[in-house]
């Protein structure tokens, strides 16, 4: 197994009412004008950090989502995909159920605990707002073909959305999103997303079915302003398609482009401390169906396992950094971090890696 490579890394600066996400990042998308936009799954935010000096990031300024779209709950979004892609910033939840935290304060209580299983119905969006300039923006107008960019959020649904309930015939899928089984228990939690034109690629966390991850492709169009639905999408008129990969039992964690190269970051389904790895998948732009792709014919490589540590540092955002000299270097930041990685209250560090 390849071993990654530590380049370096960045220092990411927040101000002090951010102070209590930094340690539960879950996203991040560098944007063409050079600022990141980091993600967490306990928020309902979005945060930009701009260049401020070699490999720091500062001037961060927070972006309400509920300022662009509505939010039925009060709960997280548990934000944990970013992408941008022709000037929109596209943002997906978990779309998860959740099992309640025991407290070790009351044995009988804490058994209690462990039966109930919670809907926020925050966590299925899955959403796009315009971006000029840096600023999120609830509209852009371009006089050159007067083409309107809007803000778009997939039709939610009483039991979730367009993509939930598309999914519930589903024969691999359906039986996760009818019980429902939580996530982290092998049930159905997003935690992947990359854009490309129309195509929106769609990475599961869980369920991972006999070992094999899956990775959902969809289109979506404007149904009426604000609100978007899914497209028929190839010969035979389907909402979806399923694209299984071999990650080694691993769920998918995020996902990147590399050019036409989906890179894949794997991580266990269930609560458990593992090896995180990352994967390219090589082809899926000219996939026109459903597919599945083991390691043996060329399309899923291998790249390198992230350092492991028991309990901390879980990888869950990645892009594409440029970092000393290397354009395809790979950034990564983390939930759960290591206690040296905080740098003071409200700065924390992120990795970037050799890709290769």
């Amino acid at each position: 197994m390849p071993e990654s490579f530590l380049l370096g890394r960045l220092l990411l600066q927040f101000n002090s009412e951010a102070a209590d996400i930094i340690t539960d990042l879950s996203a991040v998308a560098l944007t063409p004008d050079g600022n990141l936009w980091v993600g967490s799954d306990e928020t309902t935010s979005l945060e930009r950090l701009s260049p401020v000096g070699p490999h720091i990031f500062g001037k961060h300024q927070r972006f309400a989502i509920a300022d662009f779209i509505d939010l039925p709950g009060k709960s997280e979004i548990d934000i944990e995909g970013m992408d941008f892609s022709s000037d929109y910033l596209w943002l997906v939840g978990s779309h998860s159920t959740k099992r309640n935290k025991t407290k070790g304060k009351n044995a009988d209580k804490d058994i209690e605990r462990l039966a109930e299983i919670e809907t926020d119905v925050n966590r299925y969006l899955l959403a796009r707002i315009p971006m000029k300039d840096g600023i999120l923006c609830e509209s852009i107008s371009h006089s050159d073909n007067q083409r309107e960019q809007k803000v778009g959020c997939l039709q939610r649904t009483k039991t979730g959305n367009f993509l939930t309930d598309a999914l519930k015939d589903d024969s691999h899928l359906g039986l996760y999103l009818s019980v429902p089984i939580p996530s982290k228990e092998n049930g159905f939690d997003i935690e992947g997303l990359a854009v490309r034109g129309n195509r929106i690629f769609i990475g599961l966390r869980g369920p991972v079915l006999r070992g094999w991850a899956i990775i959902l492709e969809i289109e979506v169009e404007e149904a009426e302003p604000g609100v978007l639905r899914l497209k028929e999408i190839g010969k035979r008129g389907k909402l979806y398609n399923k694209h299984f990969v071999d990650l080694n039992g691993l769920g998918v964690r995020e996902l990147c482009w590399n050019g036409k190269d989906l890179i894949v970051l794997a991580g266990p389904t269930m609560t458990l401390s593992g090896a995180t790895r990352v994967f390219r998948l090589k082809g899926i732009l000219g996939r026109s169906g459903d597919s599945i792709t083991g390691q043996d014919g060329g399309d899923l490589e291998v790249l390198f396992d992230l350092p492991f540590k028991v309990g901390t540092d879980n990888a869950e955002g990645l892009s594409l950094f440029p970092y000393l000299g290397e354009q395809n270097s790979l950034l990564v930041v983390y939930d759960s971090p290591d206690a040296g990685r905080m740098v003071e209250k409200n700065a924390i560090l992120a990795d970037v890696f050799k890709l290769g």
